[in-house]
């Protein structure tokens, strides 16, 4: 079942939402954390009329989510310029995910910089495909990948990857993004020696554009480890349209259990 199909069969009422994840979505015993994640951000959409388009997000993976969520929110305040709306994503009751989301309005600002350059890649329909997964049962079934970095690079813990879902029509693209934004394997992984357990922690997220588009679903998603020590990994995350304009920032704390 694809993310546009889940979203569609959702209940929901007031300040809650409830969904049932399909096995084909999960990542060992809990779901894959963008699908979560996104679940929580399309809640918080709903919980209120005529949001301004999202800013930032703040998201802590507290415990393993499967089978049927339900998505309570909370507005913790709304001023002229800015909305704050906590959402926790709960399975039988447990707690699997909190999430903190800022919508903001765009403000007229002197201002006007930015760092990130654009990545010079292959363009996403001369890009080698990438993760393939045999396991129905693995969230990557439901996305596709496509190679961004040089063979002699995809060894190192700096993860570059095209990615897009399968279906996604009807999406916001705020949803669509947070549901692609984790996307990659943690980039820590480059450095096992052996397989091994490893979880995302937190996520912290800023949004560089008030509406994000793209062509064809493709975006550009890089991670990149900054540091890995005593079992946990920092690691960069960017994300960029199929026209390689920066589209969102990130930074994830990640437990590594080898």
């Amino acid at each position: 079942m694809s993310l546009p199909k889940i979203l569609a069969a959702a209940e929901a009422g007031g300040d809650s939402l409830t969904a049932s994840i399909p096995d084909t979505w999960m990542q060992g015993r809990t779901a894959y954390g963008g699908l979560t994640a996104a679940l929580a951000l399309e809640a918080a959409m709903r919980s209120q009329p005529d949001l301004p388009p999202l800013r930032s997000a703040q998201i802590a993976f507290v415990g393993p989510l499967a089978g049927e969520v339900t998505v309570k929110t909370e507005l913790l305040r709304r001023g002229r310029t800015a909305a704050f709306i906590e959402a926790q994503v709960f399975t039988d009751g447990k707690l699997g995910l909190k999430a903190l989301f800022v919508f903001m309005v765009g403000l007229e600002s002197s201002i006007d910089y930015a760092a990130s350059a654009r990545p010079e890649v292959p363009n996403y329909a001369d890009a080698a495909p990438a993760m393939a997964n045999p396991d129905p049962k693995f969230f990557t079934g439901n996305l596709e990948y496509r190679h961004a970095l040089p063979l002699e690079e995809r060894h190192t813990p700096d993860f570059m990857r095209w990615v897009r879902l399968n279906e996604r029509d009807g999406l916001d693209p705020m949803v669509e993004l947070m549901a692609i934004g984790d996307a990659l394997p943690p980039a820590a992984m480059a450095l096992f020696e052996r397989p091994g357990p490893i979880s995302s922690m937190t996520w912290q997220i800023n949004l560089l554009a008030a509406a994000p588009a793209t062509t064809d679903g493709w975006w550009l998603s890089r991670s990149t480890a900054d540091l890995a020590r005593h079992g946990s990994s920092s690691q960069l995350m960017q994300h960029w349209n199929a026209d390689r304009e920066p589209v969102m920032s990130g930074i994830q704390s990640v437990a590594i259990f080898v």
